[in-house]
């Protein structure tokens, strides 16, 4: 159960973060076209959207780091096993914890790096230029993103060491749609 609101949380999250990014690069280029219309251009050229760019930036940032994690979670994370499947079993399984086992550690030591940062960076009046936020809440995505990707490769970890699978993901497979329902629909009627 807690690791089912755990899951809808994170895809909430990056979802909402896309989304919002979405419509402030939109309302920048449409608020930037209609700058240049002369019928409009007095009345929307007072609008100073100058923080339109480093919003985005900072969405994305977060976005990437809470999307590397699901990544982690789903299998959609980039790597190269080319050589690790072709290799026996037993062998196989170490190379993979191995890998995971990396991934944690890695992880995890940027996210309390991160952490550790951010706590000294709390410490400060330093602001973003536009925005003016305070910059240790726009860093808080680096020890946060980290930690969660740690906990995803043990989790897989954990996952593998239980069943022997990895997660995979299907590139052929469109979420939503049924692939037998779908496959129906194409055939002569």
């Amino acid at each position: 159960m807690l690791m089912k609101i755990l899951d809808r949380l994170e895809e909430t999250l990056i979802a909402s973060l896309m989304a919002v990014a979405t419509l402030v690069i939109f309302a920048a280029v449409v608020h930037r076209y209609l700058s240049g219309l002369p019928v409009i251009q007095d009345y929307v050229l007072h609008w100073n959207l100058a923080w339109a760019q480093e919003l985005c930036i900072y969405l994305f940032v977060w976005m990437a780091k809470f999307g590397a994690a699901y990544g982690v979670r789903t299998g959609i994370h980039v790597g190269v096993d080319v050589i690790i499947n072709r290799m026996e079993p037993g062998l196989r399984g170490k190379f993979v914890l191995f890998g995971l086992g990396a991934g944690a550690l890695f992880t995890g030591v940027v996210g309390s790096l991160g952490a550790r940062f951010v706590w000294h960076m709390s410490e400060t009046d330093q602001v973003s230029a536009d925005l003016e936020w305070p910059m240790w809440i726009i860093y808080l995505a680096v020890p946060l993103g980290s930690y969660l990707m740690c906990f995803r490769f043990l989790q897989v970890a954990w996952t593998f060491i239980r069943t022997g699978l990895l997660p995979h993901h299907d590139h052929a497979q469109v979420d939503g749609i049924d692939p037998v329902e779908a496959a129906n629909e194409g055939g002569p009627a």
